[in-house]
């Protein structure tokens, strides 16, 4: 990097669910790094975004929502959102303008107090609220912790967020750019391809399926030139849930299908053939080395 003054850092981006933390990484970012739905718990793993221009680059890091965890994926969860607070230059708390201040941001803010780098408070949504409600909703916050800075955004039409990357850039320490400037997430496709399979999974299935998914990508091979044949396993732990996911004569399935393929082929900038499978797998939630298995991976496990 010839630019002696290029800045560079990675930024923890935290909130209970539903708070948009997934909309906004990828506004930032310009492409569907992380997966979004209004159902809560869909982010599991510390999905990275990149950021990068002339002057900075950051590296962003996703944190699964908080909330008391009750198996152990959640367990999982839990300390994988805690853990990426030590390891970053500066901590997004995001909340929602259109929600209370509640029992969830008062046990994030409990532990943002063990934590000496720079936060930022980003209130999101303000789309969908009265800008003079504002202040109001600004207030049940301001004096909980010393925030360096707190941004109103809307993550969804993009307001004000250019202003809240350019506060990050200004505490960020001159450094490297990390990452090729093209390079969105430092996650591998088979990955982002498991994502958007089990976001269409939770966009289209009834609410008690989708905690119980996961996708398992189990092989991405080249036909051609123009053409990628991609293998994936959704993987429910009770034969009910499997039911659900394939439909009557198999439509649930291939409409998750077709929709996964249709934001794949526009991550691969190729022809995807797409062949999904059902499987059941009792409890996979509770037992460690299926964790292992469909990438939830912890030095505890």
């Amino acid at each position: 990097m010839d630019n002696p003054n290029y800045k560079s850092g990675f930024v923890a981006i935290i909130g209970r669910p539903n708070v948009g933390k997934s909309t906004l990484l990828n506004y930032v970012v310009g492409q569907k790094v992380a997966i979004m739905s209004n159902v809560a718990q869909t982010t599991r793993n510390k999905i990275q975004g990149i950021y990068t221009s002339p002057e900075a680059q950051i590296i962003f890091i996703d944190t699964p929502g908080i909330h008391k965890p009750s198996t152990k994926l959640g367990d999982f969860m839990e300390k994988s959102a805690m853990s990426a607070l030590d390891e970053v230059d500066a901590v997004l708390f995001v909340v929602s303008a259109t929600e209370k201040r509640g029992p969830g941001d008062d046990f994030i803010i409990e532990r943002l107090k063990k934590v000496n780098q720079p936060i930022f408070l980003v209130v999101n949504k303000i789309d969908q609220i009265n800008p003079n409600d504002l202040p109001e909703i600004v207030d049940q916050y301001k004096d909980t912790l010393p925030f360096k800075g707190i941004v109103p955004i809307s993550a969804l039409q993009g307001n004000n967020v250019n202003n809240l990357i350019n506060d990050i850039i200004k505490i960020l320490p001159n450094g490297p750019q990390y990452y090729p400037a093209d390079q969105v997430s430092d996650h591998p496709e088979r990955f982002v391809i498991a994502e958007m399979i089990r976001e269409k999974v939770f966009l289209l299935t009834r609410q008690e399926v989708p905690h119980s998914v996961a996708v398992d990508v189990t092989s991405i091979k080249r036909e051609d030139e123009n053409h990628i044949h991609i293998s994936a396993n959704i993987i429910v732990e009770r034969p009910g849930q499997k039911g659900i996911i394939i439909g009557k004569g198999g439509k649930m399935l291939k409409k998750i299908g077709t929709m996964a393929r249709q934001d794949i082929e526009r991550l691969l900038g190729d022809k995807v053939f797409l062949q999904l499978w059902v499987k059941v797998v009792p409890d996979w939630r509770d037992k460690s080395a299926m964790l292992k298995d469909y990438g939830y991976r912890n030095k505890d496990y």
